[in-house]
């Protein structure tokens, strides 16, 4: 057992002894047992292992920071010296620091030890069942593993934190073919905490493979209309995510962007939007215990009943803008169910698309976004018509949370998120 609490504190006090006012590192090993099945048959079987260290110093106000994948004290000796060479090199602001403060914790997450027989029988379980319920599908790609991680983390003022985690992990990729007519690909996963449930009931694993094997015929969109666009779980969280990532993480609230730099506190959703950063929700798998500046993670509400409640900055900005830091650094996205079934949703849009994957460039700032819908179904007078070919769609993010049109109650918790179906006006549909 490599002994990571004395390789961080010896980390510590090099880069203190080299200079450092301040400084911090994690240090982390994880074994990964994966089992791999390519073209519908087991292919490779094997355990991955890896040690990865990552330190920084803060030396006059200024901060470098180098990341290396090996222990050994010739190793660590260069990095300390290349992570205060960095640190030299770059320019100087009181701005950089860490918490104050720190204490002592021990955290374990998950399932330590993997069952590699019950995950074993769990993955050829779920090639049956495909080929039993959906014989049209073709899995190009399946990967099954346990990840087992130990870290320790330890900084200057006097944040130690040891964490052990284990979750088993579920990932696909396939298409539905029928002669020579396919689907586009999609891939679909969970993690997981157990074996107790098939993989099938897993995330949205199951509607997903179904849904695919519906796309294997598709029609154009006839004309361009502005109407709903329904996302489900895991394309509405790839849109949240650019929501995130445009109006509120680091840069755009550090550069003045974003254009939600001075709405804290203020309307900037529907009152039926609440979203939240929660690591410690009961239906996430390992999430994040502690932040890399040595705060302790806690759950928050990035948007609670339509008001923007907190930006996702770092200390560093919280520090440079006078704005409050995020109680974690992201990730682990809840959002509030909302009072209607899919099926009633569906039932009221008028003209729309149900969107299975989106692919498009970065959203502007102001948040306009374009891209083409892929994996997708018209819906027309309260009903899925057809599959779609691949139609461009067009909008605006920041109108979007203002567009509502209903949140399903149900939800999908694939072990790193739990999200709804959203349903949305005013988005753009081009077809032919």
């Amino acid at each position: 057992m490599i002994e990571l609490d004395k390789i961080s504190g010896n980390v510590i006090e090099k880069l203190q002894t080299a200079g450092a006012d301040k400084a911090y590192c994690t240090v982390a090993t994880s074994v990964t047992r994966e089992f791999n099945v390519d073209g519908g048959a087991f292919s490779l079987m094997r355990t991955l292992f890896d040690n990865s260290l990552a330190l920084t110093g803060i030396v006059g106000g200024k901060k470098g920071s180098v990341g290396i994948n090996r222990f050994d004290d010739g190793a660590v000796e260069q990095a300390v010296a290349d992570c205060m060479a960095s640190a030299s090199s770059s320019e100087p602001d009181p701005a950089w620091d860490l918490a104050p403060n720190g204490e002592t914790r021990s955290f374990t997450q998950g399932v330590l030890e993997a069952d590699t027989d019950r995950l074993f029988d769990r993955t050829a379980e779920l090639m049956e069942q495909i080929g039993k319920k959906y014989p049209k599908i073709m899995v190009e790609q399946l990967i099954v593993s346990h990840v087992r991680s130990h870290s320790v983390y330890r900084n200057t003022n006097g944040a130690f934190y040891t964490k052990d985690a284990g979750y088993y992990n579920v990932e696909l990729m396939f298409s539905a073919h029928e002669g020579e007519t396919a689907s586009s690909f999609f891939g679909t996963g969970a993690i997981t905490d157990n074996l107790d449930r098939p993989f099938m009931e897993l995330g949205s694993i199951e509607k997903d493979l179904a849904d695919v094997e519906k796309q294997i015929h598709t029609e154009l969109v006839d004309g361009k209309f502005t109407g709903v666009m329904l996302l489900p779980p895991g394309c509405l969280g790839s849109f949240l995510g650019d929501i995130a990532d445009n109006f509120a993480s680091d840069g755009p609230v550090l550069e003045g962007t974003s254009i939600w730099k001075d709405k804290l506190g203020e309307q900037v959703a529907d009152p039926r939007i609440t979203i939240s950063f929660a690591p410690g929700d009961k239906e996430i798998v390992c999430g994040q215990s502690y932040t890399t500046e040595g705060f302790l993670a806690q759950d928050f509400d990035f948007i609670r009943e339509g008001k923007l409640e907190s930006f996702l900055i770092g200390l560093y900005v919280s520090n440079k803008t006078g704005v409050p830091r995020a109680k974690n650094d992201g990730g682990s996205m809840v959002m509030r169910p909302g009072d209607r079934s899919l099926e009633e949703i569906i039932a009221s849009i008028e003209k729309g698309i149900l969107v299975g994957r989106f692919s498009g460039g970065q959203p502007s700032t102001n948040g306009d976004f374009s891209g083409v819908a892929k994996n997708s179904f018209l819906i027309e007078n309260g009903k899925i018509t057809h599959a779609v070919s691949e139609t461009m769609i067009s909008g605006n993010l920041a109108d979007m949370l203002q567009n509502v049109v209903a949140i399903s109650r149900e939800r999908v918790a694939d072990g790193s998120s739990v999200l709804p179906y959203a349903a949305f006006d005013g988005i753009t549909v081009s077809g032919k």
